[in-house]
């Protein structure tokens, strides 16, 4: 399979948030997004914003640190967030039921290298570097293998 990349420049908090929701739409139970990126690069917050715009109602959405997952029923089906920063070992994933979600619900992970081999090929990787000249800019390299990705990828784009 063919790896494809975009890259874009969120200016601030706000963009980061914009494009969640635009991806948000797009999401459908199987998809998985992998969210790459140091210690406040934003990964949070763009999961976050992409889960509040999938709500009927949007409510408060806590980071998954210390739990591990957070899962949600969201209108498009159930929605998995998990942080695996604090996973030492593959047995953990198959235990918190990771895999099967993997193909039953729309999954966002952060710290996604813990999941080694267990990576879904089918997975749209986002990278979210820091700006080290502007506090609140982030840059963003998307990368995937997927056919399904490029429709959004054209709107995304456009």
């Amino acid at each position: 399979m063919t790896t494809h990349t975009a890259a874009c420049t969120l200016n601030s908090p706000d963009d980061t948030a914009r494009l969640a929701a635009q991806i948000a739409g797009a999401l459908r139970p199987g998809d998985c997004l992998l969210l790459e990126g140091v210690i406040g690069a934003g990964k949070t917050h763009f999961a976050r914003h992409l889960i509040q715009s999938l709500m009927e109602v949007p409510e408060d959405v806590p980071s998954p640190t210390f739990t591990l997952v957070q899962t949600y029923d969201v209108p498009a089906g159930e929605l998995w967030h998990t942080d695996l920063y604090r996973v030492s070992s593959l047995d953990e994933l198959e235990e918190l039921g990771l895999t099967e979600a993997f193909d039953s619900a729309i999954c966002l992970v952060e710290w996604p290298d813990r999941l080694a081999e267990l990576t879904p090929a089918h997975a749209l990787h986002l990278t979210l570097v820091l700006d080290p000249e502007h506090e609140d800019r982030r840059h963003l390299t998307l990368r995937w293998s997927d056919p399904k990705w490029q429709p959004l990828m054209e709107r995304i784009r456009a």
